[in-house]
C-alpha cells in the first residue's frame, strides 16, 4: 500500500484487517496496583480474571508524544501516514499523536502525517480503517483520503449496550447501592457516542432481550440504505452472543457486510464481559 495506516490501543480490529492493511497500532497502557501492561500484551480473558481477582480496574493512560514519535520514525519516510486516533473526548491519545507528529516534522519536515480524531473507539475505528483501505484501493490520493475520512467521522454512529454493570461499580463510576439496585431490577445501559466524541447514556432498559431489541431499533432510527453499508461489531469475550445479535440485526437490516471482533483491553476494562459495541455510517 502506498499509504501507511496507523491507530492506537483504543481501536479494536479483526486480525485479518490488521494484516491485510498492514496497520500499525501504538499501544495504550493499563496500570494495575501490582503490574503494568501494554494494551497489546493482555487478552480479554486474562484481563477479566485479573479484575475479578484484584477487585480493581486498571488505570489507563495514553501513549506519550515520544511513543508516537518513535512509531512515526520507524515508518517508511516516503509513505504518507494516516493516524486514526481514539476519540479526543475519551483519551489524550489524539493530542499526544499530534504532538508526536510535530516532533518528527521538526526533524523531517518533508514527511506527510495526518492525525484524525475519530470521535469513536473500538469497532468504530475498525470501520474507518476498513473504509480507508477500500478508498486506497480505489486509488484516492493522500489528500483525497484525508478529506474523505474526515467526512466519514461525522457520519459514524457508535452504540453500546452493557450486559453487566460490575466494572462500572468496581471502577467507581457507579456506586454499589445503585449497582445492586440495577442488578436486582435487571437494568441494562444503552449508550452512544456523542457528536463531541464522549459516551453518554441514551436509555436504561430492563432485561437483556429488551435491551438488544432496543439496540436494533436504534440502528433503524439512524441508518439509511443499509444494503450499501457495512456494520462493525465488537464484543466482550462472548462471540456466540455477538453472532446471535449480529444475525438478528441482519434479519432486520440487510447490511452489505459485517466486521466482527473482540473488544481489546481498554474497552473491556469499562464495558465488562458481554458488552456489545456497534458502529455504522449513518449516511
Amino acid at each position: 500500500m502506498n499509504i501507511q495506516l496507523m491507530t492506537d490501543g483504543g481501536a479494536d480490529i479483526p486480525n485479518w484487517l490488521k494484516e491485510s492493511l498492514h496497520i500499525k497500532i501504538v499501544p495504550l497502557y493499563l496500570h494495575f496496583s501490582d503490574e503494568q501492561y501494554n494494551s497489546d500484551q493482555v487478552e480479554s480473558q486474562k484481563l477479566f480474571k485479573k479484575i475479578k481477582d484484584l477487585k480493581e480496574l486498571p488505570r489507563s493512560s495514553s501513549p506519550s508524544p515520544n511513543d508516537f514519535y518513535q512509531y512515526y520514525k520507524e515508518m517508511d519516510p516516503n509513505k504518507p501516514i494516516l493516524m486514526l486516533s481514539i476519540s479526543g473526548g475519551l483519551s489524550s491519545s489524539y493530542e499526544n499523536a499530534v504532538a508526536g507528529k510535530n516532533m518528527i516534522l521538526e526533524k523531517e519536515p518533508n514527511r506527510q502525517i495526518e492525525v484524525i480524531n475519530t470521535k469513536t473507539a473500538s469497532c468504530g475505528i475498525a470501520l474507518l480503517l476498513h473504509e480507508s483501505g477500500r478508498k486506497i484501493g480505489e486509488g484516492l490520493t493522500f489528500d483525497e483520503l484525508v478529506e474523505h475520512i474526515h467526512g466519514r467521522v461525522q457520519q459514524t454512529a457508535t452504540l453500546f449496550v452493557l450486559k453487566t454493570l460490575e466494572n462500572l461499580v468496581i471502577g467507581g463510576r457507579l456506586d454499589k447501592v445503585k449497582g445492586t439496585i440495577a442488578k436486582t431490577l435487571n437494568i441494562r445501559l444503552l449508550m452512544r457516542g456523542s457528536e463531541e466524541g464522549t459516551i453518554e447514556v441514551s436509555e436504561k432498559v430492563r432485561g437483556d432481550k429488551k435491551s438488544i431489541r432496543r439496540l436494533i431499533e436504534q440502528i433503524g432510527e439512524q441508518a439509511k440504505n443499509m444494503e450499501d453499508k457495512i456494520i462493525s461489531m465488537s464484543h466482550g469475550d462472548d462471540e456466540e452472543r455477538a453472532k446471535t445479535i449480529l444475525s438478528q440485526i441482519q434479519e432486520n437490516f440487510k447490511f452489505k457486510d459485517a466486521l466482527l471482533m473482540e473488544t481489546g483491553p481498554l474497552i473491556s476494562t469499562y464495558g465488562g464481559e458481554g458488552a456489545i459495541v456497534i458502529s455504522f455510517f449513518k449516511d
